[in-house]
């Protein structure tokens, strides 16, 4: 199970990090050429028509001061992009540093090309304090709100990533509780049917018991090939069921009748694997195995409004018996299995029918 989460989580991470690529670029392209908008219509604009307005070399510093801004804060992302996985407080001072020092860098390119490509004069000329300080101001906001949005980005998909994860791993915990206790069927299982075999061995019924054999290997055959995930669907659920009941009918020949109702619309569904086995084993151990005179298994499925119920009954012992004796590790096995795969939504009831024998009824939602 560690091996699959390690899976799971690579291949969470190319999915996540093309996911805050694109979103990087879309924002960062749209970021920069809403900023470029809004200086012209700022600033620009309302120079045009002025004497001595150098409208070319506003628009050159404009494209200038954009690239620059763009490659700076691109430069501020790959920063916050490796120390993202540091203890917070020492990433946000990291961030926040190198925000206002590629803001002062920021600011010095554009005074300089403003001074070079507007007033033709050096990049250095006629630099005074209150000037520095009032683009300063600008520059260092424009950077500290490019770090905010990054770190938004870069902890949003942290922490979807994280939640992905953990949905990953309660669904594996999940299923690998239902495939333990499916496993713990197993054991139980093959002690009742080799004690049956060694039965038919006992009253040298040696035919019998080399058909029941094959029978078996059959059932584990298919098991195993067809049937080894937790959860199956009803279809495979009643082929399986099939092959027990011919292993059984080895056994009880014509003293064992079975009927099944199903129809095509719940074939489909979703159940918990091996979720019939026990329920029919039940039945034969205490009703037809008791009856002399043989009994009938009856298997119905159907869907009632969102619910697919499930119900297995038999007809009885000769002499009848309360319907809560014998029901002991198939019945909490089920019970556990419905639970884990449905989180507490099923319901099962076992009651007396009509001819004197036990239903058990399973209603679980309808899951294709």
């Amino acid at each position: 199970m560690e091996a699959a989460n390690t899976e799971s989580t690579l291949e969470l991470e190319p999915q996540a990090f093309s996911k805050q690529s694109h979103q990087f670029w879309t924002l960062q392209i749209t970021g920069w050429l809403g900023y470029s908008v809004v200086v012209f219509i700022a600033i620009i604009r309302p120079q045009i028509g002025q004497e001595s307005f150098n409208l070319s070399g506003q628009l050159i510093n404009l494209v200038v001061e954009t690239l620059s801004g763009f490659l700076l804060s691109y430069l501020q992302w790959q920063m916050i992009r490796k120390i993202v996985h540091l203890p917070l407080k020492k990433t946000l001072v990291l961030s926040f540093v190198s925000a206002a020092s590629l803001g002062f860098i920021f600011n010095v390119i554009k005074l300089s090309s403003y001074k070079v490509l507007v007033y033709q004069q050096q990049w250095n000329e006629a630099w005074d304090m209150l000037e520095f300080g009032g683009w300063l101001l600008f520059s260092l906001t424009t950077m500290f709100v490019w770090t905010s949005i990054y770190f938004i980005m870069l902890y949003n998909t942290k922490l979807q990533r994280e939640h992905e994860m953990l949905l990953r791993a309660q669904t594996a915990a999940k299923d690998a509780q239902l495939q333990m206790l499916r496993y713990q069927l197993n054991p139980h299982f093959m002690f009742n049917t080799m004690n049956a075999i060694s039965t038919l061995i006992y009253k040298n019924e040696n035919d019998t018991a080399n058909e029941m054999i094959d029978k078996l290997c059959e059932f584990f055959r298919y098991s195993l090939d067809k049937n080894d995930k937790s959860k199956t669907t009803l279809q495979r659920e009643l082929e399986l069921i099939d092959l027990y009941l011919s292993i059984e009918k080895v056994r009880f020949a014509n003293r064992l009748s079975v009927e099944i109702d199903v129809g095509e619309s719940v074939l489909s569904c979703q159940v918990p694997s091996m979720l019939l086995q026990p329920l029919v084993e039940n039945a034969i151990k205490y009703a037809i195995e008791l009856r002399k005179s043989g009994g009938i298994i009856r298997i119905i499925a159907k869907q009632v409004a969102e619910r697919l119920v499930i119900q297995v009954a038999d007809n009885g012992q000769e002499t009848p018996v309360k319907v809560s004796d014998g029901f002991g590790i198939g019945m909490s096995n089920t019970k556990a299995r419905l639970n884990a795969m449905f989180g507490g939504d099923y319901h099962v009831d076992i009651t007396n029918t009509k001819d004197g024998g036990t239903m058990v009824s399973i209603s679980i939602p309808f899951e294709k």
